[in-house]
């Protein structure tokens, strides 16, 4: 089901990377390769590094290698491997849980018109979905719409919103969502954050206060969770959206989990929340190839991928199946995996 859905989001990347070719090939040259990422959007520094690692002639198991090594460190390759087998095994819902009836918050980051609020009711339904208690905190309060659209979700979704007055203060709504969502015994609370203010200093400090604020409210819970934050990046932007995603992770300090993408497939870890990225729009664009530059200038790994308009259209995103999906564009042979 995944794998359909991101071949249909993809659609638009990797039609673009079969015409380009001529159609697909057993083998290709690195000048062919190069043709197809620049279109497809990687940094061009990214990709000659990835270039330098590879045969004159290429073929799929060594594209397929270079590629993850991109998305994946090497050693969280297998461990990623391991986890997805067990993950299999097991009913989804009992592998995305965090310590029992400990609340996991989430700052959803980015800018306006990334998706940021469509995002947050894929998250919640998600997550409902999942068997979890979800509570949803509307907090961009900078924008009077922005928490009209959350309580709207918050309705046909049939999930709790705490909302305040436009204008009112964001960190002290973060800090009461904390506390109810604590004392309710809620599993998820998903947070708005504003995406826009009069100056980006304005905007870097309103963060940073809702980061301390938010920390400091589950501190206070007598529980070692921490604030995880998602930053919704728009996909359509391509490579050109990595230098706004690098002034909210630098500023706002997101930590990369150790083992990046490898080390949780479900989107949360234990104790040590995982930052990271969810990319929006990509059914929209032929520019997925930006996906591996946004990984390896980040430092942070791709948690989930918006695939549609509707509150069900959210993946988690896999990196092996992302990597065959473009190789599926490009050779004629199948992955032997």
């Amino acid at each position: 089901m995944m794998f359909s859905l991101l071949s249909n989001t993809m659609k638009k990347t990797t039609s673009n990377i079969t015409s380009l070719l001529g159609g697909k090939k057993e083998k290709i040259s690195k000048e062919q390769l190069e043709e197809i990422l620049i279109e497809s959007d990687m940094d061009y520094d990214l990709l000659e590094k990835l270039l330098d690692s590879l045969p004159s002639n290429i073929s799929r198991e060594q594209l397929e290698s270079a590629l993850l090594n991109l998305l994946v460190p090497k050693e969280a390759q297998n461990k990623a491997q391991d986890s997805q087998n067990k993950d299999s095994q097991n009913n989804s819902a009992s592998n995305d849980t965090n310590a029992q009836n400990t609340l996991q918050v989430k700052l959803i980051i980015g800018v306006n018109g990334a998706g940021k609020t469509t995002t947050i009711a894929k998250l919640a339904r998600f997550y409902k979905s999942q068997g979890k208690k979800v509570l949803l905190g509307a907090g961009d309060t900078f924008r009077a719409a922005a928490i009209e659209q959350i309580k709207s979700w918050g309705q046909k979704l049939e999930i709790p919103v705490i909302a305040t007055q436009h204008g009112h203060d964001s960190s002290a709504l973060a800090f009461d969502a904390i506390t109810h969502a604590c004392a309710k015994k809620y599993d998820i609370l998903l947070l708005d954050t504003a995406g826009r203010l009069h100056t980006q200093t304005n905007l870097t400090n309103e963060l940073l206060k809702i980061i301390r604020v938010s920390q400091k409210a589950l501190d206070s819970q007598n529980t070692s969770t921490k604030i995880a934050k998602y930053l919704v990046l728009d996909g359509t932007q391509g490579s050109s959206s990595v230098n706004q995603a690098k002034y909210f992770t630098e500023h706002c300090e997101f930590q990369a989990s150790p083992l990046q993408n490898g080390a949780s497939q479900n989107g949360t870890s234990q104790n040590s929340a995982q930052d990271g990225i969810i990319v929006t729009k990509l059914d929209g664009t032929s520019k997925g190839g930006a996906i591996f530059s946004v990984v390896s200038e980040l430092k942070l790994p791709v948690l989930f991928l918006g695939v549609g308009e509707r509150a069900e259209d959210l993946v988690r995103f896999n990196p092996q199946e992302f990597v065959k999906t473009l190789l599926d564009s490009i050779f004629t042979t199948e992955s032997k995996g």
